[in-house]
């Protein structure tokens, strides 16, 4: 094997490759540095001008959102923890079922993937107001679980397109065998399709606990006071006397906190299913 000498101008270039991507990394994600620099700001250096870069960093902005601020800032975030694994489950269970049926018998492969398809597309503030009447009628407004309900269906559509495209993947021979040993449908989709799937049944729970995380929207209409998740709590610290820069920015790095760190560390896992389907396709 021959090994080219390392020139003088190759290490420049690859200098100015790293440069480039130094400063796209920065420029791209200036918003959530600026954020997480205004969280350990005192509200003396936020308010200087011109701004500064260099000052001494401070926890009392997080101390007052999670103890001594008019929120119950705690609470919301237990409401979105409760809330994305809510909806998360509930979508997994009622999705996985479904993939297979039509990943293995097409039932509804021509007319509900489209359809459930579309429906994502559709932006989510169309189903806002029959939802908030629906909900009045039964006594869902302002529980965790009508938001988990909320989350559950936004989040069927992704999970049932990755998983059917998984499970397509799945030779039907092992289906098969299990029949030829007496195994019923059931019995398959428990013992054989489940544990097969489980890789895809991760990064479907990652997404979709991240999409229910972040949903805003409905937790904005739907929840006053009870089930009031964490997106809607960050925004609490806006107040009509003034907005409270400091906390507000603690608030949504604690609101952004748990989803950026699952999803860092699912990346690869997820990333790879992604990868496979793409391939597939």
């Amino acid at each position: 094997m021959i090994v080219q000498p390392v020139t003088l101008n190759s290490r420049l270039l690859m200098g100015a490759r790293w440069a480039v991507l130094f400063i796209a990394v920065v420029v791209l994600n200036f918003p959530i540095l600026a954020t997480v620099l205004t969280s350990f700001k005192s509200t003396a250096d936020i308010n200087a001008y011109p701004p500064k870069w260099l000052f001494t960093p401070t926890l009392d902005h997080y101390y007052e959102v999670l103890f001594t601020g008019n929120t119950n800032f705690v609470s919301y975030i237990w409401n979105s923890v409760v809330i994305a694994s809510g909806g998360t489950l509930l979508a997994i269970v009622l999705t996985f079922p479904a993939a297979y049926a039509i990943a293995r018998y097409k039932t509804g492969a021509a007319w509900l993937l489209p359809i459930v398809s579309n429906l994502r597309a559709l932006p989510l503030i169309i189903f806002a107001i029959p939802f908030y009447f629906m909900y009045q009628s039964v006594g869902l407004l302002d529980t965790k679980l009508g938001l988990a309900l909320i989350a559950c269906i936004i989040n069927i559509p992704l999970a049932l397109l990755m998983l059917v495209g998984f499970m397509q993947d799945i030779p039907a021979e092992l289906d098969e065998a299990g029949r030829l040993d007496g195994a019923s449908t059931l019995q398959v989709l428990y013992h054989i399709i489940w544990p097969a799937s489980r890789p895809i049944l991760f990064a479907v729970a990652i997404l979709s606990f991240i999409y229910s995380w972040n949903e805003f929207l409905f937790g904005l209409i739907l929840a006053t006071k009870s089930a009031v998740p964490v997106t809607v709590g960050a925004t609490f610290f806006v107040t009509s006397y003034g907005v409270k820069w400091g906390a507000t920015a603690a608030a949504m790095m604690l609101g952004v906190f748990p989803p950026m760190l699952l999803g860092f560390f699912a990346y690869p896992y997820i990333g790879k299913s992604m990868l496979r389907g793409a391939v597939k396709g």
